[in-house]
């Protein structure tokens, strides 16, 4: 298989037209095999998977750690391709509270310093704040960036569920390669505003939540038992009425992929995928079984027959539930 690559935007580097999204090897969706995520990471790599996306907050650093132990001992020429992709500013407590975002120029230059260490890298290829900090105009946190790539520590600046406002606002101070944002079949609210913004301006996006945390995988089960330190166990797209709402809608979705012979999560990626040349899909896989999955979306062609279907399966504002609690809603600069 060949991994055909997409430019992030006008001013970002060229990548894979998938990337890897590590968070669930780390955190929030219950256990992860440190061996496996390793593998998957490598494996990725072999397959021609440039992209590689993290947090620092992702467990505390354990995830940019991860990564780093990956890249340390994956085979040179691999290594070298790697491209990461770091979000800083949310805070944490010891009990893995979260306690805000901080977009301050002194904080970005901490922040980055650690990621540098944790990841064992020179440079960080795109730097974004997870949430735009509210006490922090975005002007000097992209700033505080954009000193960060004059003196070679960063390569390419992004942003992270910013509003249309912000996105005008950092564009406006700096060049701004990408916008990471969740996007997916039943998540579409960046077609309002956002996305017509980034195109205006000529900045990518990266999708996160292409399978919307697995609901729209093909794997998720009406009776399965999420751990308490699954995030999933308290998103209101999983709670009740709303899972089995959602889950109909995936059913809806397996028939079309049935008659493609594909899979449903292949189906959810390659409509991502035909949404745009400026779209470049994260799948979050923690195995190697799943990374093998993702990555034969990038051999399924939607026609408009298929596209039509998907629409009239699945349209825009079908899903039921927020995609995050209410107490993290509140955090979106997006349109909910």
């Amino acid at each position: 298989m060949t991994i055909q690559t997409r430019k992030l935007g006008t001013t970002g580097p060229q990548v894979s037209a998938l990337g890897l999204g590590c968070m669930g090897m780390s955190a929030l969706y219950g256990d992860a095999d440190r061996a496996e995520s390793i593998a998957t990471v490598h494996a990725a790599l072999d397959q021609g998977v440039t992209l590689l996306d993290t947090g620092d907050f992702y467990a505390m650093g354990h995830n940019e750690m991860l990564i780093g132990e990956a890249l340390r001992t994956a085979p040179a020429p691999l290594r070298e391709q790697a491209l990461t992709s770091v979000k800083f500013g949310a805070l944490r407590d010891p009990n893995g509270g979260w306690s805000g975002y901080d977009g301050r120029p002194a904080a970005v230059r901490n922040f980055a310093a650690y990621s540098l260490q944790r990841l064992g890298v020179d440079h960080i290829d795109v730097y974004r704040i997870a949430r735009v900090d509210p006490d922090v105009p975005i002007e000097e946190t992209v700033g505080a960036i954009a000193e960060l790539v004059e003196k070679g520590y960063v390569r390419h600046i992004g942003l992270s569920e910013a509003s249309a406002e912000n996105i005008r606002r950092a564009a406006a101070t700096a060049p701004i390669s990408d916008l990471q944002i969740e996007y997916a079949i039943i998540t579409r609210d960046i077609e309002r505003e956002i996305l017509p913004t980034t195109r205006e301006l000529g900045i990518g996006i990266t999708a996160y939540g292409v399978l919307s945390r697995g609901l729209i995988s093909g794997h998720f089960s009406r009776d399965r038992q999420l751990a308490a330190t699954d995030f999933r166990a308290g998103a209101p797209r999983f709670q009740g009425d709303n899972l089995r709402h959602n889950l109909d809608l995936v059913e809806a979705l397996r028939k079309i992929a049935e008659q493609k012979g594909v899979t449903v999560a292949q189906i959810a990626i390659a409509w991502v995928l035909s949404r745009g040349e400026d779209i470049v899909p994260l799948v979050g896989a923690r195995t190697r079984e799943r990374l093998t999955e993702s990555l034969g979306a990038l051999d399924v062609t939607l026609d408009e027959a298929d596209l039509t279907a998907i629409e009239e399966a699945v349209p825009a504002g079908a899903a039921a539930g927020d995609r995050y609690p209410s107490a993290q809603m509140a955090h979106l600069g997006t349109e909910h």
